[in-house]
Order: C-alpha cells, then sequence, then structure tokens
C-alpha cells in the first residue's frame, strides 16, 4: 500500500497548515450570505471570517454573535471553511463572544481570530480562555486560531506569539498599524505603492511573515483598499506573495477574492513538476529519486507536497488521478 505524504515527510514535525489563500472578511447578515453564496460557486478556494468586532453594532454584541452562529451552522455554509473574529482582550464582551460562538457552532466553526493582541501574553491569555470555553462545551478538538499583528506590542512579540500551541496563522492589520504610528507613518502607506515602500511597513511585513513561517505558520496579508481595478487587486496580492512570502491575504469585497486567488497561485508548470516528482517518489516508497537529470528526497518531497497542497486550495486543476491519489478525491 503507498504511504501517504502526511505519512511520511513530516514525521515528528508539526505539518504547515494547507489553507485556502483568501480570508474574506464579512461584518453584516447580508454580506454573509452573499459570501457563501460565492463560495458555494467558486468551491472553498477562499474562507470566510464573520467578523464580530468591527460588524457588531455597540449594545448589539451578543445577537450579532448568535446571528454568526446561525450562520456557521446554516445549510449554505457547504465546506465548513467559516470563522469568526472575537473582540479584543480590552473590550468587555470577548469571552461572551467565546462561551456564544463555541458554545453554539464550535463543531463547525473553522477558525477564531484575535484582533489587536499587544502582547504574547494577551494571545496567551485568550488562547487559554478559548480551550477552556472548548473544554466546558465538551469541544472534541482544539480550534485554530488566527492572530492579528496590528501593534507596535504584538510586531515586537511576533515570533513568541507565532509559536504559541494552536496558532495557524499571523495576520498583519495594515490599518491599525499605521494609525498607531501617530501620524508619523503618512496616510499613502495604506493603500499602494506606499504600502510596499514605507520602511517601517516593509520592516513589519518581513518581520511578521518571517515569524509566521519559521514557527509553521501561515502568514496573510492585509486587505488592498482597491475594490473595482481586478488589475491593481492582482497586482497588490501578487507583490505580497512575490516580494514578502504572505502565502493568504485578506478580502473585504467578492471583487477582490478571484484575483488574489489568482495571485497565490504557484506556477502551473512548477505544479506539473511537482505532480511527476511526487508520484515517482511514492511508488518508490519515498526514497531517493532522479527526475530530469537531478536528484531529490524527502528535502524536495516536502517543498512539492506543500505546493501542490497550495495549487489544489487555490483552484487549480489537478488530474482526476492526482486528486485520488493524494488527496481522495
Amino acid at each position: 500500500m503507498s504511504l501517504h505524504p502526511a505519512q511520511v515527510l513530516f514525521a515528528g514535525e508539526k505539518p504547515f497548515p494547507a489553507l485556502p489563500a483568501v480570508d474574506h472578511y464579512a461584518g453584516a447578515e447580508k454580506l454573509m450570505l452573499k459570501a457563501l453564496k460565492l463560495q458555494q460557486e467558486l468551491g472553498p478556494v477562499f474562507d470566510i471570517t464573520c467578523d464580530c468586532e468591527d460588524g457588531a453594532a455597540a449594545g448589539a454584541e451578543a445577537e450579532h454573535a448568535h446571528m454568526v452562529v446561525e450562520m456557521v451552522n446554516g445549510a449554505e455554509n457547504h465546506y465548513d471553511r467559516v470563522g469568526a473574529r472575537i473582540h479584543d482582550i480590552t473590550h468587555p464582551h470577548w469571552q461572551r463572544d467565546l462561551e456564544i460562538l463555541v458554545g453554539g457552532a464550535g463543531h463547525r466553526l473553522a477558525f477564531v481570530t484575535l484582533p489587536k493582541v499587544r502582547s504574547v501574553a494577551d494571545a496567551a491569555t485568550q488562547i487559554n480562555e478559548l480551550r477552556r470555553v472548548e473544554a466546558a462545551c465538551s469541544l472534541a478538538r482544539a480550534l485554530p486560531v488566527h492572530v492579528l499583528i496590528e501593534t507596535h506590542g504584538a510586531l515586537r512579540e511576533a515570533w513568541e506569539i507565532a509559536a504559541l500551541e494552536g496558532v495557524e496563522s499571523l495576520d498583519f492589520g495594515l490599518m491599525d498599524f499605521v494609525s498607531g504610528h501617530h501620524g508619523a507613518i503618512p496616510g499613502s502607506a495604506m493603500k499602494s505603492p506606499g504600502q510596499f515602500e514605507h520602511p517601517l511597513i516593509v520592516r513589519a511585513k518581513a518581520d511578521i511573515a518571517a515569524a509566521a513561517l519559521a514557527n509553521g505558520v501561515v502568514p496573510s496579508h492585509n486587505v488592498t483598499t482597491e475594490l473595482r481595478d481586478v488589475a491593481v487587486i492582482r497586482h497588490d496580492a501578487d507583490r505580497a506573495r512575490r516580494e514578502f512570502g504572505y502565502l493568504r491575504m485578506w478580502s473585504i469585497h467578492p471583487n477582490q477574492i478571484l484575483p488574489i486567488v489568482a495571485a497565490m497561485q504557484p506556477d502551473f508548470t512548477e505544479v506539473e513538476e511537482a505532480v511527476e516528482i511526487l508520484v515517482s517518489a511514492q511508488d518508490t516508497a519515498w526514497g531517493p529519486i532522479q527526475h530530469k537529470g537531478r536528484l531529490h528526497d524527502r528535502a524536495s518531497y516536502r517543498y512539492y507536497w506543500e505546493l501542490l497542497q497550495r495549487a489544489r486550495h487555490t483552484g487549480v486543476e489537478l488530474p482526476h488521478e492526482i486528486r485520488q491519489r493524494f488527496f481522495g478525491a
């Protein structure tokens, strides 16, 4: 029986998370339903984050969280790729957010996002409370956690935050990060090309990506403010991917989803090479092979396996036999 890459290539290591390339934010019920409908049409090439932080009206936090529970549990959620962002640790409702969301939809919730953490201590406190609520609800799994890096303290401790048990993604919050500089960074750095050129923003993006990748966590890039021009949206996503190593990016408008997915797709010729190498490796029990005059072993197999997973999660069309062989579908 052929051994699957997951059984062989990461023995004793934490497998790198295989996440869709887009994290689409929706704060209102109407926008959540629209996103779910689009997800049904396109497939699970993007996640949906239901926003309980900025999406909830003041005084209506509980009602909003209960509405999100209905969304996660609803028949429109075909792929179980819907997460939720709770309030930050300084807000009085953040613990109640967790109780409502985990208690009502923990079995289907894809992840929980923590905004505006100021330190690794903040992140650890919220994660510990999440685990307490999961246990109280007799949830059989630990929910993945995504952490927003958008404060000076979080950036300073990004490596420690990425190393916390359960963290799956580090997300850069550009707007709050710029605002936190008290006018020292111009507003032009919130959009392109400034967001890719201002030294303080470049430093932050590079540090977050490095911290995430070194700890086996997915780096997720901030939104682009362009909502209509597909070429600009794709160019921003392409710069995030090629220049800074981000493997995932936020969207805030349906027009942004497909251009980001396209920019995050691996090169098709490299996907073809990955297929050939992985098939040959699996057929020889994952020992060293030669492919087109080059030696390959488990180090390169890991690279190509993660590339193949990324191809699948960005909608690259793979042959049926390859889907069957590696993904069981």
